[in-house]
């Protein structure tokens, strides 16, 4: 072979690697693309389409604040501006994930995660030993729930249907206040037994204890045995008639927004930054406090559950505009069920665990302000139907137990 020949079949050789070179390129240009543009569109779908993305800005803002140690209450302040939309959020995606894993899975997802912020709050409060913060915190997430969040449900859902008599089916309001009523004996119970044993204070921390941690185990059991009940043995009680015509007339409306696996990422990015953010609010609530005037326990039992409760909120109002009072009553009767027998006696089991004494007695006028919430949520749907009168009378006893807090200004030394 020539010279010249072995020079051109060299070039041919460059010339062909170059064009595989660009096919693949060109082949894999599109795959990057879509990439790309499936994140994107992600990112338009968890940030952007919801109505509290104006407030995503505070939760870089809370970060700067805390690596450049600015004022406590600032940082107070901005992570819990943060919290309202990631809690909004986390709802939303658990809402995705049930598309794909089915109603009972669905359900339980719902069920693990829809309280997950208070869950984080408190987790971090008992880690740092801030037994008060956390009882008040979740005191304040089931009175929010029963009193504000049902409360504005049906006001507005009476206000926007004042021509129609609003039903809901009250088996499941039933199920829901007798779980709350069973978990106000477990709860006050500690409290009536230090009452009774003023006289003997050598075995009351001690008994107490034990009565404390005797009523989570009975809590946990009834949970369990509520979850049961309401997702297998009688799911068809707990659906509306408007969901079901929802799902016979627009089934072709119901369909996931993200995948299931894009869905798990987010909900897992979402957790780490409320678990970073509820970690600000536990470590500067006091300072806060000071600062601002107001007593950590109106801080605790209003203003941090109405962030952590906006979700439910929001959700409740909407669908009482609509006339659909039964989603109402699940979102607001089911969140505070759920915190009142899961999440109060796990956080109880937890401290048992970690060496720590926590126990169910939640003080008197806070025991106090939880039965008349309780007690007053279940005369009121007791008839199965509703007026905007019971809204009114609802959020104005959250008012009236919201100033019995905001006077009280008790100093802590937990």
């Amino acid at each position: 072979m020539s010279l010249m020949e072995s020079y051109d079949l060299e070039r041919e050789e460059k010339m062909r690697d170059s064009l595989l070179a660009t096919s693949d390129d060109c082949n894999a240009s599109p795959v990057r693309f879509r990439r790309l543009k499936s994140f994107l569109a992600n990112v338009r779908i968890v940030v952007f389409e919801t109505k509290l993305f104006v407030l995503f800005p505070a939760i870089p803002m809370a970060f700067v604040a805390h690596c450049y140690r600015f004022g406590r209450p600032w940082i107070f302040a901005l992570s819990l501006i943060g919290l309202a939309p990631l809690a909004e959020r986390l709802s939303f995606l658990t809402e995705q994930i049930a598309y794909f894993t089915g109603p009972t899975v669905g359900g339980l997802v719902n069920a693990t995660c829809g309280n997950a912020t208070e869950l984080i709050i408190a987790m971090f409060a008992l880690h740092k030993r801030k037994i008060h913060v956390l009882k008040y915190s979740l005191l304040g997430s089931i009175i929010s729930n029963l009193l504000l969040v049902l409360g504005s449900s049906l006001l507005c859902g009476g206000i926007a249907n004042l021509n129609k008599e609003q039903k809901f089916d009250h088996k499941q309001a039933d199920a829901n206040t007798l779980l709350l009523l069973l978990g106000l004996l477990c709860q006050i119970a500690p409290l009536l037994f230090n009452l009774h044993s003023m006289g003997s204070p050598t075995s009351e921390g001690t008994s107490v204890l034990q009565l404390s941690r005797t009523c989570c185990i009975v809590m946990l059991i009834a949970y369990v045995a509520y979850l049961f009940f309401q997702l297998k043995t009688h799911a068809q009680p707990f659906g509306s008639d408007e969901d079901q015509d929802d799902d016979d007339g627009e089934l072709d409306k119901e369909t996931a927004s993200i995948g299931v696996w894009s869905a798990f990422i987010w909900l897992c990015v979402m957790t780490i930054i409320i678990s970073v953010l509820s970690e600000y609010v536990v470590g500067t609530i006091e300072e806060a406090s000071k600062t601002w005037g107001l007593s950590v326990s109106f801080m605790s039992i209003i203003m941090l559950p109405i962030v952590g409760n906006a979700a439910e909120h929001a959700g409740a109002v909407i669908f009482a505009f609509k006339n659909k009072l039964d989603i109402s009553l699940g979102v607001a009767l089911g969140s505070a069920s759920q915190i009142m027998m899961f999440v109060v006696p796990l956080c109880v089991i937890t401290a048992w665990i970690m060496g720590i004494q926590m126990t169910l007695d939640f003080g008197l006028l806070e025991s106090g302000c939880l039965a008349f919430s309780i007690f007053i949520t279940a005369f009121t749907l007791q008839d199965g139907s509703s007026h905007y009168l019971k809204g009114v009378i609802l959020v104005l006893a959250y008012v009236a137990i919201g100033a019995c807090f905001f006077v009280q200004h008790v100093p802590f030394d937990e």
